[in-house]
């Protein structure tokens, strides 16, 4: 049995379609413990890729191929979005500024000087530090989620309680350049392939600070195009409609993900920034939204739907244009087989965490059938 790559799986994933999004909830907001970076301001520079001329090769092959590597992070050096290209729009990408006052500031509102500043507030980890699961044992417990992702040899666990707060980890596996995402309001665990098909060069990835339908908005160096978490879709700037290739990956339990994978390493707690990885300042959050609270930020009217509780953990799961979403807390210890499309799937969900995978059912031209 393998895991099926052309999934998209967004386990853990807070359902969005069920909100009431209502903006005069007293429900108090969760104030995230990180201090926001303060990164100079400076002018914008010229783009890195050039607009090309004459040329009647596909311009989407042509700016692609003209994407070029990023030897050291310079935020200075990022092109300033062009927002003349976008795929949503644009007074649905709100800013937080973390302050007491004027917190969310939409995009068409947000000054350039003060979308640099926010730049990277929650800190990428643009070069993480891992440890072995021996290693682990003073400050990582066997009931914590991580996110995880192996191919071939290595194996990689991504613990929630450090994600929550700098949400991004670029690395290297098996000569492949990954992005494991998560984003905590949406409860989002997803690994990406950093270099788009067409593309010779990685993208370098960080974080707008700002979201979309209460998901993290990401910002590449190269050409300053904004990114979707939660569908790996470039949704503003000369990128706009790529999509990064994802791969599969889960989220378990780190007691869960280590007897898989007994020699796995750990994303590390000496990260370099100065937090307390044991607090968790989202926590509850899920269960105020089912009580009626507000989301962080509002989240658009044509998301809302009433068939699961806004704060409801699913594993959702996109094959042959078919989408469907499957609520773990709901299942608990359960298998489910299903067709989507004409894509056989089968779901296995563990009460544990809750916890959830999707793998194709196809072994050596068989459809298996399973039971709990």
């Amino acid at each position: 049995m393998k895991p099926m790559p052309l999934l998209i799986i967004a386990t853990l994933s807070l359902i969005l379609v069920a909100c009431s999004g209502a903006a005069g909830s007293d429900s108090k907001e969760p104030e995230p413990t990180m201090a926001p970076a303060e990164p100079s301001v400076e002018t914008s520079p010229e783009a890195s890729i050039e607009p090309t001329k004459g040329n009647e090769d596909d311009p989407a092959t042509i700016l692609l191929q003209a994407i070029q590597p990023i030897d050291q992070i310079d935020l200075a050096k990022v092109p300033a979005v062009d927002t003349s290209l976008h795929s949503v729009p644009l007074e649905e990408i709100i800013f937080d500024t973390f302050r007491s006052v004027n917190r969310a500031v939409p995009l068409p509102d947000a000054q350039p000087a003060l979308i640099r500043s926010l730049q990277d507030a929650i800190p990428p980890l643009y070069e993480p530090r891992f440890a072995s699961a021996t290693d682990t044992d003073d400050w990582l417990s066997d009931s914590d989620i991580v996110l995880g992702y192996a191919a071939g040899q290595e194996a990689y666990a991504y613990p929630i309680k450090i994600l929550n707060f700098h949400e991004m980890a670029s690395h290297q596996v098996g000569g492949r350049e990954i992005l494991a995402s998560y984003c905590p309001l949406c409860r989002s665990g997803i690994v990406y392939d950093r270099t788009l098909p067409g593309a010779d060069v990685p993208l370098v990835l960080g974080n707008t600070s700002a979201l979309y339908e209460s998901d993290m908005v990401m910002f590449d160096h190269q050409t300053g195009s904004y990114w979707n978490q939660v569908s790996g879709e470039a949704i503003i700037g000369p990128l706009t409609g790529q999509q990064m290739p994802i791969l599969p990956a889960q989220m378990a339990t780190w007691g869960e993900w280590k007897a898989l994978y007994p020699d796995t390493l750990a994303l590390s707690e000496d990260t370099g920034f100065g937090r307390d990885y044991s607090q968790d300042p989202f926590a509850g959050y899920g269960d105020r939204l089912n009580a009626g609270g507000r989301f962080f930020f509002p989240v658009s009217e044509a998301g809302l739907d009433s068939r699961l509780d806004t704060g409801e953990v699913v594993l959702g799961v996109e094959a042959d244009g078919a989408h469907r979403a499957y609520p773990l807390d709901q299942l608990g210890d359960a298998v489910v087989q299903d067709t989507l499309g004409e894509t056989a799937v089968v779901i296995f969900s563990q009460a544990d965490g809750p916890s959830g995978a999707v793998y194709s059912p196809l072994l050596d031209g068989q459809e298996l059938t399973f039971v709990w």
